[in-house]
């Protein structure tokens, strides 16, 4: 019996331990992760000891940003310091496991070491080190009441991919320089280390070439709308063209070396040859079409007819004439000034969705057809790309493009961004090209992340748990061609930051520990619990994010002549979901959903929400009785 009670009270006290312990919540899954017993408690006054060079003190300025705002404690850096509390330290003897950007973390009882061959692996380890503490950390002033504890734990480290990329598109819609440099904040969170710009678009031109002034003189101005993208009203003559703006070459500079200190390299995209509005309204001798000098910069009205697929048809010429020199003038005096602004040693060209009905009526083009041997415009198309790569090679750069470069004979040493699938990629890297993964299928961050009714509008969807199976290299690839992989954030429907950032967390979490972590390593249902305690790290750091994962899905089939099932469900497990038919609004009091529903004769609303126990953790989602007889087919769009 006192065997029994003294095995009970083990337990117990056990249990108490382990109940004391915050939960180890990572972002992206670590390599290998070894859990102690017990807690390291930061002291009041801080010491982190560092070698005194310059790419050091990125990471203990991030550290003692960190560890002193939210805590409110004393932090001191030291380069010799006995009693230090964290040791920053570079390997003598380089660790061939972890690699130029991995680490090795040891939190003990007695203070924290951090290990690294290079200072981006200390800057990765200290990203790690940072989430160990409770959310508030993140916090950009002082919090009271909080225990700045972190659990006892061995970390090895280090990514599967070097290029681990986040797209985002300034180009659509125009963000500020300070608004790049807090997107460049929330990235390296998660150990992202490319940042891919989107400079020019038909809506915009947004980087300043001092030899073509006009290109933002003109270029980068628009008329303000908002609504829905693409079916914006024409705009007036007399609408001020005002809404826009431009990074000048000090701007650029400026950001290149925020990225560089956080050990985030900087990829700019100049689009061409389709994509070009906002360059032929600046410069119309760079048109294959007469009335070229009439166009205006695009302000989200429509401009292309998708209805017979890609390539699109063009109601307007958006794209620069592959026949005229003046194009090869106007894109080398481009790329010298831009290869001169960005260090990174790739340079994007666009190259994707470039209709080809102005190009087929064009006596220009049909003679340099007739002139080159070509037989189609797809071969002209790649005619331009290959004259394009030696530009870019001239600047001492690499040309990248998207897969539809390939379609007309990809030139040897380009690189290709899969977009449009992975199979492009794939294809591209057996036939020897770098390739960075980008498929719109897991990807793309511009799609609705929960059902249409309750999001942003545009024409596809992707969920939180579609984006977590990203792979880039999938297991019947054998290939070391596929670099990497990214998000794509295009910015047609948003218009803020705050809006940029809830569409990119979480799914960007999701794409972060698809291009960190080992394969073997991911797990949904262990990355969603991590990410539910990654909303308080952002909600600390005052970072919108979407939280559509809770939201219901519908499920629609048609039972009658006018009537309807519909079934919920949720793409996590454990909530629960209540409605109404009534117009109210339901909470945890209401009916509770156990299967499927068949709407009211005279509803004409379903309110639904969710609920994980007690609390509810998702918006309103409204539904039309109207909606769900649309998608049975029962009444017409």
């Amino acid at each position: 019996m006192k065997k029994t009670t003294c095995l009970l009270f083990i337990l117990f006290v056990t249990k108490a331990c382990f109940s004391q312990t915050p939960d180890i919540a990572i972002i992206p899954e670590p390599v290998s992760m070894t859990k102690g017993h017990g807690l390291f408690s930061l002291p009041s006054a801080i010491v982190i000891e560092a070698p005194g060079t310059p790419e050091l003190k990125i990471v203990t300025d991030f550290l003692t940003a960190r560890l002193s705002i939210p805590t409110g404690n004393n932090v001191r850096v030291s380069q010799t310091a006995p009693a230090a509390t964290i040791r920053l330290q570079l390997n003598k003897e380089v660790n061939k496991t972890i690699g130029r950007e991995g680490y090795q973390l040891s939190v003990s009882a007695n203070g924290i070491v951090l290990k690294a061959n290079q200072p981006s692996g200390l800057f990765y380890g200290a990203q790690t080190l940072v989430q160990l503490f409770p959310a508030e950390i993140e916090s950009a002033e002082k919090v009271q009441g909080i225990r700045w504890s972190a659990p006892l734990v061995e970390i090895t480290d280090y990514p599967r991919f070097e290029w681990r990329g986040l797209m985002f598109d300034v180009a659509r819609h125009f963000f500020t320089k300070a608004e790049v440099k807090k997107y460049i904040d929330n990235m390296v969170r998660y150990k992202y280390n490319l940042l891919h710009l989107g400079l020019t678009n038909d809506e915009g031109w947004r980087i300043q070439i001092k030899s073509l002034p006009r290109l933002t003189e003109v270029g980068a101005w628009n008329v303000k709308k908002e609504g829905y993208f693409g079916t914006f009203s024409p705009p007036l003559p007399n609408e001020p063209r005002n809404y826009g703006g431009f990074y000048t070459q000090e701007d650029i500079k400026e950001l290149v070396q925020y990225a560089r200190e956080r050990f985030v390299n900087i990829l700019p995209e100049i689009n061409m040859p389709g994509h070009s509005l906002a360059t032929i309204v600046s410069y119309p001798e760079l048109s294959c079409t007469e009335g070229a000098d009439k166009y205006v910069v695009r302000s989200g009205e429509q401009i292309m007819d998708w209805s017979k697929g890609a390539p699109p048809i063009a109601l307007v010429d958006n794209t620069l004439c592959p026949a005229n020199e003046k194009v090869y003038e106007f894109a080398d005096k481009v790329l010298t000034e831009v290869a001169q602004l960005f260090p990174f040693e790739y340079i994007h060209v666009g190259g994707d969705e470039a209709p080809h009905n102005y190009w087929k009526k064009n006596d220009q083009v049909k003679a340099l057809m007739k002139k080159e041997g070509l037989k189609s415009m797809v071969q002209v198309q790649g005619y331009f790309e290959k004259r394009l790569q030696k530009i870019v090679l001239s600047k001492g750069k690499k040309l990248i493009g998207w897969d539809e470069i390939m379609e007309g004979g990809l030139a040897p040493g380009a690189a290709v961004m899969s977009w449009r699938g992975m199979k492009g990629g794939i294809e591209a890297a057996r036939m020897g090209h770098d390739v960075v993964m980008s498929p719109t299928t897991y990807s793309y961050i511009d799609y609705m992340q929960a059902d249409p009714v309750v999001e942003t509008r545009i024409y596809a969807s992707l969920r939180l748990n579609k984006a977590y199976e990203f792979d880039p290299q999938p297991d019947s690839v054998v290939t070391t061609r596929i670099k990497g992989g990214q998000a794509n954030l295009w910015t047609e429907q948003v218009y803020n930051i705050r809006q940029a950032e809830y569409m990119t967390w979480p799914r960007g979490m999701a794409i972060a520990e698809s291009v960190w972590s080992p394969k073997k390593k991911k797990n949904w249902n262990n990355f969603f619990a991590k990410t539910e305690q990654h909303f308080n790290r952002l909600d600390a750091a005052e970072v919108k994010y979407a939280t559509s994962a809770y939201d219901p899905i519908f499920a629609v089939t048609k039972t009658g002549d006018s009537t309807v099932n519909v079934a919920l469900s949720t793409e996590v497990e454990g909530l629960d979901i209540y409605y109404s038919f009534d117009n109210s609004y339901p909470d945890r009091f209401y009916p509770k959903y156990t299967g499927p529903l068949t709407p009211p004769k005279d509803a004409v609303m379903l309110k639904v929400v969710t609920y994980k126990g007690k609390k509810q953790v998702v918006r309103y989602n409204w539904m039309p009785i109207e909606e769900l007889k649309k998608r049975a087919g029962i009444l017409k769009r």
